[in-house]
């Protein structure tokens, strides 16, 4: 297949039926990012040698807020403490993402302020900023940018990978499991292992353009009809899939409405604030 047609194929599957760019710069990097897709479902292939180190080091070539480094990331590889993050982020039911279990590993990707804050302290100073909520912003994005690093490393190498944001619904329980030490929280997760070639996941559309791309000033002028039009690459999306019958905007609903959705991350807070984050 010729790069004109893998570049029309995947602006379509992460487009649909929507507007889409009529022209982008093409080069294998941009190819790989557009083919990225959540996998659910994964092999019980052992991960390469060397695949901790790999990722790690694309993670740390991530940009980090004034070479300040405020994340680490643990990865969890026995199958005995995998499965304890999995009951802590699985719900009400203790039934959902089982495929932390499937799958080698899972990182825990941290906001850590910790090293810096002793390093202070250490020397008899007072790590005042640590108190501000922009702290906690700091280690949060670099920990999110550290992690997008590593998953670009791993589906560079075949490996797939799908990110948990349900590891902070127990924060408190998960970080006493994995021996955080205060100052520091788990940002979330991401499993990593062989996708299953039956069920290798697709790639979800996403948003036109129009509607999260702005020059200059931002512009929401036609959200509804722009939404709209969403709709209907999403429901085709949902319906290719098998999935129930639901919308775009009801999904966005419930995640507004629904406590049952927060699971524990309504906590959060205050988990932060006995971990030793102040949120000034």
């Amino acid at each position: 297949m010729s790069d004109a047609s893998i570049k029309d194929t995947l602006l379509s599957e992460r487009y649909g039926e929507q507007h889409k760019p009529a022209e982008i710069i093409w080069n294998p990097q941009i190819e790989n990012l557009l083919s990225h897709r959540s996998v659910r479902r994964f092999t019980a292939q052992p991960l390469p040698e060397h695949w901790f180190a790999t990722l790690v080091a694309a993670a740390q070539s991530a940009s980090t807020s004034s070479n300040l480094q405020q994340w680490s990331v643990v990865a969890v590889t026995d199958p005995q403490l995998k499965a304890q993050v999995r009951k802590l982020s699985s719900g009400a039911d203790g039934l959902a993402n089982g495929y932390i279990d499937e799958a080698p590993a899972i990182l825990l990707w941290v906001a850590d302020l910790s090293r810096n804050h002793t390093m202070t302290t250490a020397d008899g100073l007072t790590p005042e900023s640590h108190d501000y909520l922009d702290a906690l912003v700091i280690g949060t994005v670099d920990a999110a940018l550290a992690a997008q690093n590593a998953t670009i490393a791993a589906e560079s190498i075949g490996l797939g990978t799908v990110y948990i944001g349900a590891t902070r619904n127990k924060a408190k329980e998960l970080a006493a499991l994995i021996n955080l030490p205060e100052h520091s929280y788990v940002v979330c997760g991401l499993v990593v292992g062989w996708p299953d070639a039956a069920d290798a996941g697709s790639i979800r559309p996403r948003l036109a353009q129009q509607v999260v791309a702005h020059h200059n000033r931002y512009d929401a002028a036609n959200l509804d009809e722009n939404v709209q039009h969403y709709e209907e690459t999403f429901l085709a999306f949902r319906n290719a899939q098998g999935m129930k019958g639901k919308t775009w905007k009801q999904a966005v609903q419930s995640s507004a409405t629904s406590m049952a959705y927060m699971d524990g991350r309504q906590h959060l807070r205050s988990t932060l604030e006995e971990r030793g984050f102040k949120l000034k």
